[in-house]
């Protein structure tokens, strides 16, 4: 249920981008529901057992929460009602999704200065790139270690953090003990690794026993990230012992212990003590530490922060306050920039379906360091972003952007680069007119909403709908005609011709009118950002218009509009954020969290340390929700480091 819940949320922070009509009230929503969902949804034979007379009544929007936002969710996705069914209009279902989100929202939040509850926390394992980093910090080993691992596919707000697809499959078990083997193979020839590991040796007064009891003690509270009892040591010194038993010497014995401690659920898992009462009580210092830490770094907590933690001091609003400039000026934090952008922006895709066309975009193709400055240039923009505690505003427009020799020369603009780093990223000032600023400047994101052959203003303004304002379209309903070719003799020459034939169709007009004037307006980039004049021998026309009116030109226009819009922009940012933060799908509750942080970003001039430090002092971040009964009660997995033979 609260992945449907999750699901839902993506339009309950979204005010319409039109003139709003007479108010809704729960009496046309019963009209809705029975004109549109009774004949499928009512009595003993309801498809799925919903039946819609659970949501007859008023106290159904808080008896029957889940029921409603599925109801909602699926209306969105275009799933109900069924195709060939009485459908209603885009107006009609928008309004019924926007009331129904509003007023669930109201209920989950409560009066004005209510106590907010947090979410459980479910239980999840290091994805990837954290296992990753991790193994690095810990080792201090500088090798992709996790690329042996299965990806992680992405869940709750879009996420490869999100716990709902972190679960242990067979093969990542397999793979854990393969890639722990390799580990302590590295670690074991590595000087570094070796100097930070092994902290005690065999010699005079000190048996190899006892050697690798200390280092064990000293490697263990790090591994698992928290502090651990003396008895803690014990299953892992007993592997070393069956390893010496064996015939192995002190230091094969040892390391072949260490693996132990990398395949063991509390290394691979972020566990944190359950909370025994009946209400909300904070995280205990460590696991407060490692929400703070992988949040921000992606990795385990740095010495710092432990001993923050040891001196019971995470909870102190003014610590907070004064610890994270710190983390987000680390270079750390640029493994954080990376993997939000990346998967916020869908920039990842460049690497996969999203590449350009070879043949047609050679230019793209054959020059990796352009490639690498392309997909990279939005990641070391939010890094200067953060290390400079610029406003998140800047993401919309802005007179600086990343520069490299590839990037000036791909964008055709003379950039006060540093003549001898120019293939080095630098925030650099745009010269006037560039038309660069901001996301929506940069080949990145023009590429990845672009098809691989073709630019298409429909992928563009719905990028823009889903990713900048967080109100994406709802999907295509059945049966629609396909764009003509732009091959076809017959067919219209400009792209803005072959849509405006396509939106001629009402089944098609209703949505595009949404979408389509967004997109037009980033026609002057091509398939990979490069600018351009004319659209198969026609001049390009940049004028875009919205659904209330609104009317602008060209990606300059484009950008005032959403800048005028920049509230609904800071409330999709703040609930994507929030969810990383959190490591899983957004529920209502949360929505009431993100109307708070954005409140608190807005005071203080957007700047994007706030958003950060607003997360990190949320309730849902620092507090735990109260103890779970029944089917819902998760116990600790079992450790198999003490069971299992870890094998040769």
């Amino acid at each position: 249920m609260r992945r449907l819940v999750s699901a839902a949320l993506v339009i309950v922070f979204a005010p319409a981008l039109r003139a709003q009509p007479a108010p809704y009230d729960f009496a046309q929503s019963q009209t809705f529901l029975t004109t549109y969902c009774q004949a499928c949804h009512s009595g003993k034979s309801a498809v799925g057992g919903f039946d819609i007379e659970r949501l007859s009544t008023e106290s159904s929007l808080t008896a029957e929460a889940n029921k409603w936002t599925a109801a909602v969710r699926r209306l969105h996705a275009g799933e109900m009602p069924p195709k060939n069914a009485p459908a209603p209009t885009l107006d009609t279902r928008q309004r019924f999704a926007d009331w129904a989100n509003a007023t669930l929202r109201a209920q989950a939040c409560g009066a004005p200065g209510a106590t907010l509850t947090p979410a459980h926390a479910p239980l999840r394992r290091l994805n990837r790139d954290e296992y990753t980093a991790t193994i690095q910090d810990l080792f201090d080993l500088h090798l992709d270690i996790g690329s042996a691992l299965p990806l992680d596919g992405a869940g709750g707000e879009g996420f490869d953090n999100a716990a709902e697809t972190l679960f242990l499959s067979p093969l990542h078990s397999e793979k854990y003990m393969e890639v722990a083997k390799l580990t302590v193979d590295f670690a074991a020839r590595e000087h570094k690794s070796r100097q930070k590991v092994l902290i005690a040796h065999p010699g005079p007064g000190v048996s190899p026993e006892l050697a690798a009891r200390r280092v064990l003690t000293a490697l263990l509270p790090k591994a698992f990230r928290r502090p651990i009892a003396a008895a803690e040591v014990d299953p892992y010194l007993a592997l070393y012992r069956a390893a010496r038993a064996e015939g192995q010497e002190h230091e094969p014995a040892l390391f072949y212990a260490i693996r132990g401690v990398l395949v063991s659920p509390l290394f691979l898992f972020r566990i944190e003590p359950p909370n025994p009462t009946a209400a909300p009580r904070p995280l205990d210092q460590y696991s407060l530490a490692s929400r703070i830490s992988y949040f921000v770094w992606g990795s385990m907590p740095d010495e710092l922060l432990f001993d923050v933690a040891a001196r019971g001091k995470l909870h102190d609003p003014e610590v907070i306050r004064q610890l994270l400039p710190r983390m987000l000026r680390h270079d750390r934090a640029e493994v954080f920039a990376r993997r939000f952008i990346e998967q916020w922006l869908h920039t990842r895709d460049l690497q996969g379906d999203k590449a350009p066309d070879p043949q047609l975009f050679p230019a793209y193709t054959k020059d990796e360091d352009l490639r690498g400055d392309i997909r990279l240039q939005p990641v070391y923009f939010f890094r200067e972003i953060l290390s400079r505690n610029l406003s998140l505003l800047n993401f919309l427009d802005s007179t600086h952007t990343i520069g490299t020799r590839h990037l000036a020369r791909h964008m055709d603009l003379k950039l006060p680069l540093n003549p001898n780093a120019n293939t080095q990223p630098h925030w650099v000032e745009l010269p006037p007119n560039s038309h660069r600023g901001g996301l929506l400047g940069m080949p990145a994101v023009q590429t990845v909403s672009a098809y691989p052959y073709r630019t298409s203003p429909v992928l563009r303004g719905a990028w823009i709908l889903e990713s900048i304002l967080g109100t994406p379209p709802p999907a295509a309903p059945p049966d629609v005609p396909a764009l003509e070719d732009a091959h076809n003799p017959a067919a219209a020459k400009s792209m803005r011709e072959r849509l405006e034939r396509h939106r001629s169709n009402p089944v098609c007009n209703s949505c595009h009118s949404r979408i389509d004037g967004l997109g037009f307006a980033m026609e002057n980039f091509d398939v990979i950002g490069r600018w351009r004049a004319e659209d198969a021998g026609k001049p390009i026309d940049a004028k875009g218009e919205l659904a209330d009116g609104a009317t602008f030109e060209g990606p300059d226009g484009l950008k005032a509009m959403l800048m005028a819009r920049k509230d609904l922009f800071l409330r999709n940012l703040t609930r994507k954020m929030l969810g990383f933060a959190l490591g899983r799908g957004l529920t209502l509750r949360d929505s009431c969290t993100v109307d708070e942080i954005v409140a608190t970003v807005k005071a203080k001039n957007y700047a994007s340390h706030a958003l950060v430090e607003a997360i990190v002092l949320s309730t849902p971040f620092r507090y735990q929700a109260p103890a779970e009964t029944g089917r819902g009660a998760r116990a600790r997995p079992p450790d198999p480091a003490a069971k299992r033979k870890l094998g040769p």
